[in-house]
């Protein structure tokens, strides 16, 4: 299958550059190192889709988070950027009608929700589950299913800048069937052989005070 070039665009900031505090679950605090951000979803829009597209799909994925939790947020320690890092899924969302050309700002969050947002079927998409489920599993007041889009949050003491990745698929099917709970990796296989066209859209953030300029 030919793989064609979706044109992608978020609004707030240029691909590549810093992403505004607006989108991220946490942002410095006055008194201590983090507190919870605005957390709004950011308008994006996808133009190009070939013939044939039925639904498109939106995943954003963080690839800089460290392989071992430890040390993170931790006073007095530093994660080094020597450290192995894996994936850390931002926003799932599959099932986006094919009549759709973007969502608008804050569509899928407005805020930090403690226990998660409901994954599923809204009117723009079925969302699935992104990392802050794991992460926050064992935080009282925290805990739950976190459906669609959380923002950035990376620990503060980590000595790199985090990367965000904001891929918009146009697929041949108008579901995946996905039904249940489904996260990034569950999302990315069924999204396998479907895929007509995509692109992406990039920021970065830091929590870290010594990285921020």
């Amino acid at each position: 299958m030919t793989m064609s070039l979706l044109t992608v665009t978020v609004d707030g900031w240029a691909n590549g550059d810093p992403i505004p505090e607006e989108f991220a679950f946490g942002v410095p605090a006055t008194d201590g190192p983090m507190t919870f951000g605005p957390n709004r979803s950011p308008a994006i829009r996808w133009a190009g889709a070939p013939a044939g597209t039925k639904s498109f799909a939106i995943i954003c994925h963080d690839p800089d988070v460290p392989s071992v939790a430890d040390d993170v947020n931790k006073a007095g320690v530093t994660i080094p950027a020597s450290l192995p890092r894996v994936d850390f899924y931002h926003w799932v969302l599959v099932d986006i009608p094919a009549d759709r050309t973007g969502l608008a700002a804050a569509e899928d969050s407005d805020g930090v929700t403690p226990g998660g947002k409901p994954p599923g079927p809204t009117d723009h998409g079925v969302r699935g589950l992104n990392n802050y489920t794991d992460f926050l599993a064992g935080v009282e007041d925290m805990a739950g299913q976190y459906g669609g889009y959380d923002g950035p949050c990376p620990p503060w003491n980590d000595e790199i800048i985090h990367h965000y990745h904001f891929t918009v698929y146009a697929l041949n099917v108008p579901t995946l069937g996905l039904e249940g709970t489904f996260g990034g990796p569950e999302a990315l296989k069924a999204i396998e052989g479907h895929i007509l066209a995509k692109g992406i859209w990039s920021g970065s953030y830091t929590l870290n005070p010594a990285l921020r300029g």
